[in-house]
């Protein structure tokens, strides 16, 4: 049996851009990317802790090192900047290896430095 399970997580991160005049997707600094063993395309959810909303887009990579996080296109619609959000992708996996797997989680600390 293959269930899904949380594979990466980054925890409390801080909107710097929104985009509404892109195709769409979240651009995120490749620094947290890789922390957070997370690739450009990967399918993620987007939590806002300021007004509730719940979205899913794709990762577009974004500057090393720029603290960036920018959602684009429609998903603009829905954060202003400043709002701090969580981002979180899941993996499918076999049951058995879901027991023991540990996912990754980052905190990102002011302006979205590791």
């Amino acid at each position: 049996m293959m269930i899904e399970v949380l594979k990466s997580k980054i925890h409390c991160a801080t909107i710097t851009e929104a985009n509404l005049n892109y195709m769409g997707s979240i651009t995120i600094d490749e620094d947290l990317m890789d922390a957070a063993n997370m690739i450009a395309g990967e399918k993620v959810q987007v939590l806002d802790n300021n007004n509730g909303e719940r979205f899913e887009t794709y990762i577009i990579k974004g500057e090393r090192g720029s603290g960036c996080i920018c959602l684009n296109g429609a998903a603009a619609r829905r954060v202003q900047v400043g709002d701090v959000i969580i981002i979180i992708s899941y993996a499918h996996m076999d049951f058995d290896e879901a027991k023991t797997f540990k996912p990754t989680v980052v905190f990102p600390q002011v302006g979205n430095k590791l």
